[in-house]
């Protein structure tokens, strides 16, 4: 079963639009997924957008669904910080030790170290996650020395905002992009306005499960959004809203080069260069640049990218483990020919 909500319900489907509705069905059932949202963006307006397949068993998925879009939390989180330091409220070099330093390393001096900007770019020195076994929190590295991906350094520079602002960072993310962007269907923890509209997630064994619905905020995983709400953030990443000149030119600059000895993927459509900026990570590829964040928990696969050189801009979110191929035929028909799709293809295998 299948549902869309057109950007513009007057003007012809695309013959890419078409080419999805008319398969989509097909797909899910082929790849077991519930359900699937899409979005096209060009030239900063919403082309369309889509959603099909069912919420949860027996209940159809519609605009007003809400996807759980996991690592794709830490675009909104990672660009509630930038804003907060364009407007002088914080600044990205300063030294977080001065407003929060987590107990578990406060007798490690190297927490001294740590600055917004090193935590955005994953470049803090933690692990993704502190260990479930009580060990604590602990730095792998030096800030600063290398990246390493860590959802722990974005509730870290998160904490210190909110320790620094004395405001909850929740109110802090409304203050600076719900409220500005008109996003009202958003939340990292759950509201009662969630009843009978988040999408239940489909794990790997193909069985379902309640959504992991947080009562703490996290600043790297699990918020919630419809499609609709997610579209205008990231229209508004494309435009470089709310960002003074400089932060603008600084956001998608990379430290460091993770493809240099290769792609498991292969040579021939690896980026030149590619990384992790502050919110995003950065393919570099002759003639075009993938500005990107995906989202992968139990029963969630999501991707949000664009690509300034031809102002476009896709999401995709689906609630089912096996969310990735869904994903990788979706770009394939809005985006064909970019070497972009092999990374997609690499995923959906994995």
């Amino acid at each position: 079963m299948s549902t869309n909500a057109n950007a513009s319900d007057q003007q012809p489907k695309s013959t890419q639009q078409q080419e999805i509705e008319n398969n989509i069905d097909n797909w899910l059932e082929k790849h077991d997924v519930p359900a699937v949202a899409i979005a096209y963006i060009e030239k900063g307006n919403l082309q369309w957008s889509g959603v099909f397949g069912e919420q949860s068993p027996g209940v159809n998925a519609t605009s007003d669904t809400l996807f759980n879009i996991a690592s794709m939390t830490k675009s909104i989180s990672a660009e509630t910080i930038l804003r907060l330091a364009s407007s002088g409220k914080i600044n990205l070099d300063e030294q977080m030790s001065v407003h929060w330093i987590d107990p578990d390393i406060a007798r490690d001096p190297r927490h001294q170290l740590l600055t917004p900007k090193i935590a955005l770019r994953h470049r803090a020195g933690f692990p993704n996650w502190r260990p479930k076994n009580g060990d604590g929190l602990a730095f792998q590295f030096t800030p600063g020395e290398q990246a390493s991906y860590s959802g722990e350094g974005y509730d870290y520079v998160a904490r210190f905002a909110e320790k620094k602002l004395d405001r909850s960072f929740t109110a802090l993310a409304h203050q600076e992009i719900f409220q500005p962007l008109d996003m009202d269907q958003v939340s990292y923890v759950g509201e009662k306005w969630f009843s009978g509209r988040v999408a239940q997630p489909q794990g790997p064994d193909g069985k379902r499960r309640t959504a992991d619905v947080r009562d703490k905020w996290s600043a790297a995983d699990d918020v919630h959004i419809t499609i609709r709400d997610y579209t205008k953030f990231l229209i508004s990443v494309m435009k470089n809203e709310g960002l003074s000149k400089y932060l603008a030119d600084q956001r998608f600059k990379l430290s460091d080069n993770i493809f240099a000895k290769g792609c498991p993927w292969g040579p021939d459509s690896c980026p030149l260069k590619g990384g992790f900026a502050m919110g995003w990570a950065v393919f570099e590829y002759q003639g075009e640049t993938v500005i990107m964040q995906g989202g992968g928990d139990w029963g969630e696969r999501t991707l949000g990218f664009f690509v300034p050189e031809r102002e476009i801009g896709i999401a995709v979110f689906t609630n089912g483990a096996n969310g990735s191929a869904i994903i990788k035929k979706v770009v394939e028909i809005l985006h064909p020919g970019s070497d972009y799709i092999a990374f997609l293809a690499f995923q959906a295998r994995q």
